[in-house]
């Protein structure tokens, strides 16, 4: 861990108690070397691969108090291929949040353009992938359940959620309290200068588009170009930050169906599926499914409307229409990956990661009642992802309240926003929320797409967008993609 100096103390409490101000000439710095930390670690041996360099710096727990505790934030980088057009550097972001993000600047490949004259940084946020990581000790990848049909199924999800933070609660309580998107802002603030850099271009996605939101709101005057894709609501993100979901959720599962419905398959497929699923579990190979799992099977995977897939999407509901038939099936590598998640905690840290810094931006309700009844009223609207969308989380059993309000996001920084009219995961009234609250932003939308995150999704029309303001720094007018 860096050794605290005076210099570093000074840099972050003007970070936490005066963002707007320039930063001084004194800056902490990054000590760059191999990315590969031992035999089996793949991810490090893909990055040296490619170039990359590796780094950490540290921040304090609290930047109330900078003098205080330590953690490391870990950075990857590869530099700009064409350092005589070098502008800056551009830091990524994947979303989540939990997500990590070191290993997103081997996108290089894919933004050639935007590569030659930037260096990509990935930082793993705090609490994340290499960066000091917290332990939650769960036995799912996620938190994300439906409550089921009935005040008995909603009970196990009540146990379920409190089960869950219990088994984060082992963190210590001051860690858990410094998990939240505004220390990752200013965390980011210290990464910034430490680069060197006067201001820091981004593209983040999903939550990546809040913490870009965050940063822009307490840190606007270093900020360079941003890049948003597929924004959540900036009044939303929290714990109830699925709640609008199911009705965009529906108009995705029905536009999946038009697809299907030459196989034999549909949206009633599905919905017959789910209340099997709440009679009775089933086998999907050497897993069990119950109906608190369906659901969520099905919101995973309508994340994306392209042809690929659809398809994958197409196998899954066919495997378990059998399997609730009572014929043996055999998963697909996919399905089965999630099946393993979801009953041991086999798959990707997002989720469990993440799950600190939802309960440390904003505070939950801690009465069950008050999800009962909101998924009650609900019910006959939202038959089959409201339960999902509105149910309980570890949150409102969480052992800590936030340390400090959650951040208003009203300002004019400009910033390249973009999305889908059909996310389901961040729909596009709330993508049209973060539109008004960044005044001076501008929206690519795709027209009549059902897919979360659209940025080198194989859309020129976007990513021509995105490669246009990195590269020149004018902002397009709001437009449609077909």
């Amino acid at each position: 861990m860096p050794k605290k100096t005076a210099i570093v103390a000074a840099l972050v409490l003007a970070a936490a108690l005066a963002p707007a101000t320039p930063a001084t000439a004194s800056t902490p710095s990054i000590t760059w070397h191999g990315c590969t930390t031992g035999p089996g670690d793949s991810l490090g041996a893909e990055l040296d691969k490619a170039g990359a360099q590796c780094g950490e710096v540290g921040v304090p727990v609290d930047y109330r108090r900078p003098r205080g505790r330590e953690i490391t934030v870990a950075l990857a980088r590869i530099k700009a291929t064409d350092p005589a057009r070098r502008r800056g550097a551009v830091l990524l972001n994947p979303g989540g949040p939990g997500g990590p993000a070191m290993e997103l600047v081997l996108a290089g490949a894919s933004m050639p353009e935007i590569a030659a004259e930037y260096d990509l940084v990935g930082m793993d946020p705090r609490f994340v992938g290499r960066s000091s990581p917290l332990r939650c000790v769960w036995n799912t990848d996620t938190f994300t359940r439906s409550a089921g049909p009935d005040v008995r199924s909603f009970g196990e999800s009540v146990a379920f959620a409190k089960e869950l933070a219990r088994g984060c609660s082992g963190n210590d309580h001051e860690l858990l309290r410094a998990a939240s998107t505004r220390n990752t802002a200013r965390d980011m603030d210290v990464v910034r200068a430490a680069l060197g850099e006067r201001k820091i271009s981004y593209i983040g996605a999903s939550y990546g588009t809040y913490l870009g939101a965050v940063y822009l709101q307490m840190f606007g005057a270093r900020a360079d170009r941003f890049v948003l894709d597929s924004s959540v609501d900036p009044e939303v993100f929290g714990p109830g930050l699925l709640r609008p979901t199911a009705p965009v959720l529906d108009a995705a599962l029905r536009n999946w169906a038009k697809s299907a419905a030459g196989q034999g398959l549909g949206e009633q497929t599905v919905r017959d599926i789910a209340r099997a699923a709440e009679r009775r579990p089933f086998k999907v190979g050497k897993y069990t499914v119950d109906g608190h799992m369906v659901p969520y099977l099905f919101f995973a995977g309508l994340y994306d409307d392209r042809p690929k897939s659809q398809a994958e999407f197409a196998t899954t509901v066919r495997t378990l229409r059998d399997a609730v038939g009572g014929l043996p099936v055999t998963p697909s590598a996919a399905l089965n990956a999630l099946l393993d998640g979801l009953t041991t905690g086999s798959g990707a840290a997002t989720d469990r990661a993440g799950t600190p810094v939802v309960c440390a931006d904003r505070a939950a309700s801690r009465a069950p009642a008050t999800y009962y009844r909101d998924i009650q009223a609900h019910r006959s609207a939202e038959p089959l992802f409201g339960p999902l969308a509105r149910n309980i989380t570890p949150c409102a059993f969480w052992p800590v309240a936030p340390a400090e309000p959650a951040t208003r996001i009203h300002n004019s920084s400009p910033a390249l926003l973009l999305g889908s009219t059909g996310d389901p995961a961040t729909p596009y009234a709330g993508q049209l929320a973060m539109r008004r609250a960044l005044a001076g932003s501008r929206l690519v939308t795709v027209e009549g797409a059902y897919r979360h995150s659209v940025f080198l999704k194989g859309d020129a029309c976007v990513d021509g967008a995105v490669r246009d303001y990195l590269l020149s720094g004018a902002l397009p007018a709001d437009r449609t993609c077909p």
